[in-house]
């Protein structure tokens, strides 16, 4: 498995580097007759009894309670910690390949939701990341998977780690945000439906998103790929 990786990521390189270049007690009232007296002495301390009964199993299911709490305390820090520890490596392994390309560039490491955010960022202002992303992201989309390869690689196990360069992730999901409602809007003056041009994965879930945020319209996915894309209908 690890050789198939290896050849695999050392394949992808020889390509990337090519394209660059998560009970209570009720009260109890004693009552007592002259023909029938009850002891009340013994009845206090039967509520007695239960109510220490109650309290102890009062106190057991907060302990059980706070153990489960400390459980999924501890199942969240453990998987913050593999998602740094999986940024950490996919740093270290771009930091060798801007090194090999000869590019300038730093890298920031974040995590957000279930997966690491990894990004280069440019260091001079420099245009040398550009070559990074390519025509529409193409590039970028490599260099993501080859990125994970790496991480899989060291771990054992595949990757989601989202990789930007120079911005260009987080410029685009601002443009498919606003794409995406101004296709709703349109729909719903219009009433017809929208198909958008051909998106990759990535690209449609953003406009998904954005269109779910809009009352009266709907979205979906028609098309295989590459030519796949979203369609926006009224709801």
């Amino acid at each position: 498995m690890a050789a198939d990786v290896e050849e695999a990521q050392n394949h992808e390189v020889q390509k990337t580097v090519g394209a660059v270049s998560g009970n209570g007690v009720s009260d109890v009232v004693v009552e007592a007759d002259q023909a029938g007296a009850v002891d009340v002495e013994a009845a206090e301390e039967s509520v007695a009894a239960d109510s220490a009964s109650a309290e102890s199993v009062a106190e057991a299911d907060l302990d059980d309670k706070s153990e489960e709490d400390a459980s999924d305390d501890d199942d969240d820090d453990d998987d913050e910690d593999y998602l740094v520890e999986e940024g950490e490596i996919a740093g270290d392994y771009l930091e060798q390949l801007l090194d090999v390309l000869d590019f300038d560039g730093d890298i920031d490491l974040d995590v957000e939701g279930d997966r690491a955010i990894v990004s280069i960022v440019s260091i001079d202002g420099g245009d040398d990341l550009a070559k990074l992303v390519g025509r529409k992201g193409e590039v970028l989309d490599a260099l993501q998977e080859l990125t994970r390869l790496a991480v899989q690689q060291s771990t054992g196990e595949r990757s989601k780690l989202m990789l930007d360069v120079a911005g260009w992730r987080a410029k685009r999901r601002t443009e498919l945000g606003d794409l995406g409602a101004e296709a709703a809007r349109r729909v719903i003056e219009s009433g017809e439906r929208e198909e958008l041009t051909p998106m990759t994965p990535f690209e449609r879930k953003i406009v998904h998103d954005a269109v779910a945020k809009i009352d009266g319209v709907a979205s979906e996915s028609t098309g295989v790929e590459p030519s796949r894309r979203v369609v926006v209908v009224k709801a």
